[in-house]
């Protein structure tokens, strides 16, 4: 041990006889020792010499004092530890605190640290400067100017990665945050739901509907800004195959009927056995986008309607609406961020966001939105889709009926989620439909709490991001131990097409939070209602 010892110090000594400065780093980027040339050639107080200092301090200072060029101090420190960090081995040259140029090499280590080392290069530059003075010819010029276009090709590629590395942090960021933010806004719609249920006719029917439309507000406002993220950084892939577009106009009347009933307006959605090819999730959400704002624009005692016609190889997907409409002039504006008609504005609530959502979509779709529309009349909008081949629509049956609303009374549903919150605000919702309503927070509480002793559930809702598993696997779980046909629902705040994708392929319904209570039960009524109907069959 004492000749180890002996030898690193050794090296040390030696380390400072040599001519360059010598500094190595940790996995951390902090100082673990330096030669006394390094502290000479940068010209470093004492202080930013002991072992633990950080590089970035080191940068810092010699950013404030000039070294690094005009600027802000804090950027430039930070820009400078990129380039010396950035690469496995990198080299550049700087200008010191005494005006000579130093020349700096550094490697990354295998274990994570960094070797910077670095000498006083001024005479041999000014030796090569005066020799490219004396030879520079045409041919010299000429690759000088290549090699400045090289260069600025090679920034520009570096700052174009940058700015696309920053716009996917900017979308994982507003993913984890909305999924953060939904979950409280999903107990809020649940509490606020059961409230508005519970205060017919109290006098508080009113508040708790204007709470009710304040959270909605918040909901859609939330929504669009992480379509607008994800889709600004290509984050959303369609993933084009055949569907038949009465499931769509389903999960349209599942969600959609309520509002326009509220609003008394008539929604209409013609019965097809039409299907069509591309990504099912987004162009659903196009149409959720168009019948969202045809409701919300259309007076009371209007009409909406949702139907598709054949043209040629394609289907045109119209959304009629009785609405306010707009002139020419302003097609255009409408699909504008932030961009709202002021007829529009005094009529319904939001930030102009829905159009401007459906035209990105549109786009990544790669496929035709046609306009028509006319103030004080109403409005279309045809989205044109490729026709299915006749083959892939074998089987299809042009069943779209609505399922009858379900007396839920009795009905034994298991609800599954990591917040308590949300827990207590379904307990509370569905309690007041009459449901006979067990919950947990994962299934080791199932489990510990017995549940399931005597008791078998109807229907059991999920989340999806439990602490111990997947909700997809604990409805796998489930139904391997109650029974393969349990009917479930993913109850989730992550809206990616993989996570609906799964849920397909395993037979399990998606609904989405903030969970509207009305789909919601249309939702129940139609999964208890299809095993019903199984069992008598």
């Amino acid at each position: 041990m004492e000749v180890l010892i002996d030898r690193e110090d050794s090296l040390r000594a030696a380390a400072d006889f040599i001519p360059q400065g010598l500094a190595v780093f940790d996995r951390d980027l902090r100082l673990v020792t330096a030669n006394i040339r390094y502290g000479e050639l940068l010209a470093l107080p004492q202080t930013l010499m002991g072992a633990g200092t950080p590089l970035y301090d080191i940068a810092l200072f010699l950013a404030r004092r000039g070294d690094l060029g005009p600027g802000d101090a804090t950027y430039l420190a930070a820009q400078r530890v990129q380039e010396l960090t950035g690469s496995p081995h990198t080299v550049t040259q700087r200008l010191g605190a005494l005006g000579q140029t130093l020349e700096f090499y550094s490697s990354r280590l295998p274990n994570g640290g960094l070797v910077i080392s670095f000498s006083d290069v001024t005479d041999r530059v000014a030796a090569e400067g005066e020799i490219a003075d004396i030879n520079q010819t045409l041919e010299g010029r000429v690759a000088e100017r290549t090699a400045d276009l090289i260069r600025v090709n090679s920034e520009l590629e570096v700052a174009r990665a940058k700015a696309d590395a920053a716009n996917r942090d900017k979308t994982r960021f507003l993913a984890a945050a909305s999924h953060d933010l939904l979950q409280p806004l999903n107990a809020a719609r649940l509490y606020t739901a059961t409230l508005v249920e519970r205060a017919g006719g109290t006098g508080f029917d009113e508040l708790a509907s204007s709470i009710e439309q304040s959270l909605t507000a918040v909901e859609e406002i939330m929504s669009a800004l992480l379509d607008i993220s994800r889709l600004d950084a290509g984050a959303m892939k369609p993933a084009n195959a055949p569907f038949p577009i009465r499931d769509l106009l389903k999960k349209i009347d599942v969600e959609f009927a309520p509002l326009a009933a509220k609003k008394q307006v008539r929604l209409r959605l013609v019965e097809t056995c039409a299907a069509a090819v591309g990504d099912r999730a987004l162009v659903g959400r196009v149409v959720q986008n168009l019948v969202s704002n045809a409701i919300k624009y259309t007076r009371p005692g209007g009409q909406v309607l949702v139907g598709v016609r054949k043209r040629g190889t394609r289907l045109r997907l119209d959304i009629v609406d009785t609405g306010i409409g707009f002139n020419r002039d302003q097609h255009s504006l409408i699909f504008a961020e932030f961009s709202r008609l002021e007829h529009g504005a005094r009529m319904a609530q939001g930030l102009g966001l829905g159009l401007s959502i459906v035209k990105r979509l549109v786009t990544a779709l790669g496929v035709t939105l046609e306009l028509d529309s006319r103030e004080g009349q109403g409005s279309r909008f045809s989205l044109f889709l490729p026709l299915a081949p006749r083959s892939e629509k074998a089987g299809l049956e042009p069943a779209l009926g609505r399922e009858p609303a379900s007396n839920l009374h009795g009905l034994r549903v298991l609800c599954v989620d990591n917040e308590k919150a949300i827990l207590d605000a379904m307990e509370g919702l569905l309690g007041g439909w009459g449901c006979d309503v067990r919950s947990a927070r994962s299934l080791k509480d199932i489990d510990k709490d017995q549940l399931l002793m005597g008791w078998f559930p109807d229907l059991v809702l999920m989340d999806y991001h439990l602490d111990q598993t997947s909700g997809l696997d604990a409805i796998e779980w489930l139904r391997h131990n109650v029974g393969g046909h349990l009917p479930a629902a993913l109850v989730t705040a992550d809206r990616s097409a993989a996570v609906r994708a799964l849920a397909e392929e395993r037979g399990i319904t998606v609904v989405t939070k903030p969970v509207k209570p009305a789909a919601l039960r249309a939702t129940i009524s139609s999964l208890t209602g299809a095993r019903k109907r199984a069992r008598e069959e």
